[in-house]
This record gives structure tokens, C-alpha cells and sequence, in this order.
């Protein structure tokens, strides 16, 4: 559990907070690139760390990202006219450029220099593999891009969705380092007898509670769960959680699996979940997990669908499953069996339905954790001393200046019980490395 104090510093994003500070150090996915689909089309709101913003595509097709309110008076330039190279403010036509500056006053004199006093609150953006990611921090020149391999593969050559949570981002990601509840809340009405032996589903549904082990990484944290395979070998699920939000899962086979998820605080009680995975969504022998041979769209969420985004600051990317109607629970399909937790769609409205029944925000003040929370305890440690450690002396936080450290794979895997799981995977946990011949390794 936390103190009331340390829940506060996890969770809250805002400017000012310590752990907003921390994530504004940072390039943060901010809005699709097909959101802006065209050069002076219309501009969006989305709101990033509890700030709310303005993104739009120029008329050379740059990217630009402006605080919600004119420099003027305030006035919304969510209502700006987005032509020749520039978004201009209704009210009276003052016109910024993508780095701020107002490059027009129609408004005053012609021989006054006032527009050159003038700047609108911008922040870099960077658009790469359908991303446009910004950086909110303080720096003059922004830090490399971090290396993910999903996001650095051409177009055609990866997929991604994006969901809107109506929860704080630490709870999301808690879900993600919780990977024993993929043997209950998700497949807990698999059985052994009706699962291919020799699959990664069959170990699970064997043997629904693993052991885990847990490391402190040059990122984040890591772990490995593992459970008994044959009698001299375990199956292995390892996974990576990264500085500030992200999450490499343990789906697909180690080495194969070329995807990561990120939890991005939209404030302190929403989150955009975002999940990039390559290889054109088509996921090696992840449909091995019980034996049924054949492909899977990236995410395995072939049923869930999306509500058409709207204009508001919290109507893009919402599933057509959210709490007013119980993320679709159906207590028949519960009651038969057919499903254990009774929602149907996959794994993601699984996981908001528990994520978001804690509350906007979880008192951890009340919870029990056990040994299968480790990686939990472990994150949220690194996470707050982070915070405190930059907030009081400076120290930049892992991953900032490293962009490196994130050319990551995670994945299943079935190793021989006398190994060392980390030493025996590190050429398979290495990204941009071709790996051929490894769907023979486990079902995953």
C-alpha cells in the first residue's frame, strides 16, 4: 500500500506537480496522425497533462501544438481559421505560425511591431510512424525521440488503436504489470482438456497462479512470471515497463513481438491508451496461445468498436463499452461459463471494466498486495523516487537522454529451469534483430 502523500505525488500530472514535471521531460504521444489528415484541415483538441491544447497541420504539413487560449484575451483557438502556414484567431485575426509566433495583426496599426512582442504558448511536436509526439518540458533543444522499433517501421509495416480511459493513467498501467490476471479476468474459463498441449494457454490453465522474478532495468523495471512447462522447462512471460508510462506486454513470442503500449495521462482522472505494434498486425503464432493455428489482428481485439470521435475535449478514441452501460456485462455469458468475466470484446474493455471500477483514482492507502504485485510495488517505488529525486536535486529522470534504452522486445518463451531468465534472453529481447525460426520456441 501507499501513504496518502505518495498516492498524491503518483498520480497527479498536472503542471507544477512533481510527477507532471517529471513527464514533461519527456517526448509524449499527443494526438494520430490521421486525426490531422490533411494540410489546413480542421484543428483538434485533445488535452496532454492536464493542459488543454490545440493540434492542426499547416498548409506545408507541418504540425503544430498551441495552448487552448489567444495570447489576446483568451478567446479559444479551437474556433481558428487554419490557412496559408498559420492558425488565425477568429476574434481578430491575430495569426501564429507552428512555433508560436504571430506572424500577423490585422487588428492593429500597420506600423505598429506589436505582433513581434507577441507569442502563443507552443510546443515542438515531431511526427513519426503515424505518431505526432511533443515535448512539453523546458529545454530549448528537446531530447531525442525514444527508440521504439514499432514506431520507427514504415508505413504498412505496423498498426495502432487508441482508447480514452476514465481512469488515472497509473491504474492502466498497473493492469499491465499485473500479468497473473490474464489467467482469470481474461481466460478464466479456459480448461486445460480443451487447450492444445504444449501451448502457452494449456501452461496457464494448468497452473493459473506463477512466480515471479523482478529487476530494477536502465528504464524502468522488468519482470518474468513464470510457470511449470515440462518437467524440465518453464514458460516464461516477460515484460518491460518504462519511464513514465509505457508497457512492452508479454503477447507474442520473445523475440517476434514487436509492439509497445503507453498510458498517456490526458489529466489526472483520463488517460489515452495508445498500442503500436509492428510486423502490419499480424502477430506470429499469437493465436497458438490454445492451439488454433492461424493469425490475429494486432491487439487480439477483433470485436470492440469506437464511438465516433467528437469535438469536446473527451470525445476522441471512446469505446462503444464504457461504464454507463457496464462495458456490455453479461450475466448470462457469465453464468454459462462461455466467458469468466462476463464482458465481452477482449481484453481491453475487460481491463478498463476493473480498472475503472477503482474510482478516477485509487486510494492505495486501502489495498493488500501480494507476492504476484511485486513488479507493482517495485514500479511504483522507481516512479516516485524519480519524482522526488528530480524535483529536489535535478536528477534526470531514466530514460530522458537515452533514447536507446527503449529498443526493446518482450514475449513468452519456454527456457530450460536451470537458466537465468534474463541472461538466457537478452539476445531475444534485443529489438531491430531479426529472429526467424522462433514460433517453434512456444505457442504464444
Amino acid at each position: 500500500m501507499l501513504s496518502t502523500s505518495d498516492n498524491e505525488l503518483l498520480c497527479r500530472v498536472g503542471p507544477g506537480t512533481p510527477m507532471g514535471d517529471l513527464m514533461r521531460q519527456y517526448w509524449i504521444p499527443a494526438v494520430r496522425s490521421d486525426e490531422l489528415p490533411a494540410p489546413d484541415c480542421p484543428p483538434v483538441r485533445i488535452r496532454l497533462l492536464g493542459e488543454d491544447l490545440i493540434a492542426f497541420r499547416d498548409t506545408s504539413s507541418n504540425t503544430g501544438l498551441f495552448a487552448n487560449a489567444c495570447p489576446h484575451r483568451g478567446a479559444s483557438l479551437f474556433f481558428g481559421r487554419n490557412e496559408e502556414d498559420g492558425l488565425r484567431c477568429v476574434y481578430h485575426g491575430w495569426k501564429f505560425d507552428v512555433s508560436g509566433a504571430c506572424v500577423d495583426m490585422p487588428s492593429e496599426p500597420a506600423e505598429s511591431n506589436f505582433k513581434n512582442k507577441v507569442r502563443v504558448r507552443a510546443y515542438p511536436t515531431y511526427e513519426r510512424g503515424g505518431i505526432v509526439w511533443a515535448y512539453m518540458g523546458p529545454r530549448e533543444k528537446a531530447p531525442d525521440l525514444p527508440q521504439f522499433e514499432a514506431n520507427m517501421l514504415p508505413d504498412g509495416q505496423y498498426s495502432m488503436y487508441t482508447i480514452f480511459q476514465e481512469c488515472n493513467y497509473m491504474q492502466g498501467w498497473e493492469g499491465e504489470m499485473d500479468t497473473v490476471h490474464q489467467a482469470f479476468l481474461h481466460y478464466g474459463a479456459e480448461k486445460p482438456t480443451d487447450i492444445q498441449p504444449g501451448t502457452a494457454g494449456f501452461y496457464i490453465a494448468r497452473q493459473r497462479q506463477a512466480k515471479f522474478s523482478v529487476l530494477e532495468t536502465e528504464f524502468g523495471t522488468a519482470y518474468g512470471a513464470y510457470r511449470p512447462a515440462e518437467d524440465d522447462t518453464y514458460y516464461w512471460r516477460i515484460a518491460h515497463m518504462m519511464f513514465p508510462f509505457y508497457a512492452m506486454i508479454p503477447t507474442g513470442t520473445l523475440g517476434l513481438e514487436v509492439r509497445f503500449r503507453a498510458y498517456v495521462p490526458v489529466d489526472d482522472d483520463h488517460t489515452m491508451c495508445w498500442t503500436v505494434t509492428g510486423r502490419n498486425g499480424e502477430r506470429p503464432g499469437r493465436a497458438g496461445l490454445r492451439g488454433t493455428g492461424g493469425t490475429q489482428r494486432a491487439g487480439g481485439e477483433p470485436s470492440i468498436q469506437w464511438r465516433p470521435n467528437g469535438t469536446k475535449w473527451n470525445e476522441r478514441w471512446r469505446l462503444t463499452q464504457d461504464p454507463s452501460n457496464d462495458f456490455g456485462l453479461d450475466r448470462e455469458l457469465q453464468r454459462s461459463g462461455t466467458s469468466f468475466s462476463g464482458i465481452p470484446g477482449g481484453a481491453r474493455p475487460q481491463d478498463m471494466a476493473v480498472t475503472h471500477s477503482m474510482g478516477t483514482i485509487y486510494d492505495r492507502s486501502r489495498e493488500h498486495l501480494g507476492t504476484t504485485d511485486q513488479l507493482i510495488i517495485r514500479t511504483r517505488r522507481r516512479m516516485i523516487a524519480a519524482a522526488k529525486a528530480f524535483r529536489d536535486d535535478g536528477v534526470i529522470p531514466p530514460g530522458v537522454d537515452n533514447p536507446e534504452f527503449y529498443r526493446y522486445r518482450s514475449g513468452g518463451v519456454i527456457l530450460p529451469r536451470s537458466v537465468d531468465w534474463w541472461d538466457a534472453t537478452r539476445d531475444l529481447r534485443e529489438a531491430f534483430v531479426q529472429h526467424e525460426g522462433l514460433e517453434a520456441l512456444v505457442g504464444v
